[in-house]
């Protein structure tokens, strides 16, 4: 008798620990939507800003043409083509404002102060967006990759996490280091 209610309490116990991965795995799951919904609107408002920046009459014309493409490109992206349409956006941000003299000369004029701080601080969330969605991805993945996960199939239907890898790299002169003194 006493063996029966061993094993009784060792399938309890089974079935509570798979419970408790279960529901872990959700909120891991919520997590990450949470972080790409995060990193979706730091996405979009980095874009807006350099399509404003783009048509202020601020930048030269050639450099407001580059930018307003790669920020458009980037606003209407389908998802298999957002990592390469926000990079783009990357690199065009860096060819427009990597030198300290475009920035100086940006914020001298007119509005530029404004716009200049915009972009500063959406250039700054981005990275940090990312790296939470990439670390909410790596978490779920570790709890998604062990056996009694995928023997018992707690993640149901739940598709598989994938990180967003892009080129996030803000341009020199807009980064506390690159910054005029």
């Amino acid at each position: 008798m006493t063996t029966w209610i061993w094993a009784l309490a060792a399938v309890v116990l089974f079935a509570v620990y798979l419970s408790w991965t279960a529901g872990r795995l959700d909120r891991l799951h919520a997590r990450i939507d949470a972080a790409r919904a995060s990193l979706d609107a730091q996405l979009l408002r980095r874009a807006s800003v350099a399509t404003e920046l783009a048509t202020s009459s601020l930048l030269d014309p050639a450099a407001s043409i580059l930018l307003l493409e790669a920020a458009h490109g980037a606003r209407q992206a389908l998802d298999d083509q957002r990592e390469v349409a926000e990079s783009e956006l990357s690199l065009a941000l860096r060819a427009v404002l990597d030198e300290p003299e475009q920035v100086a000369a940006l914020r001298a004029a007119p509005g530029g102060e404004d716009a200049v701080r915009d972009l500063v601080e959406a250039v700054r969330r981005v990275p940090m967006a990312r790296r939470f969605h990439n670390d909410a991805v790596r978490a779920a993945r570790a709890v998604r990759e062990h056996r009694l996960v995928r023997y018992f199939r707690l993640a149901g239907r739940a598709p598989f996490p994938m990180a967003f890898e892009m080129d996030d790299e803000p341009p020199t002169a807009l980064t506390p280091e690159g910054a005029p003194a």
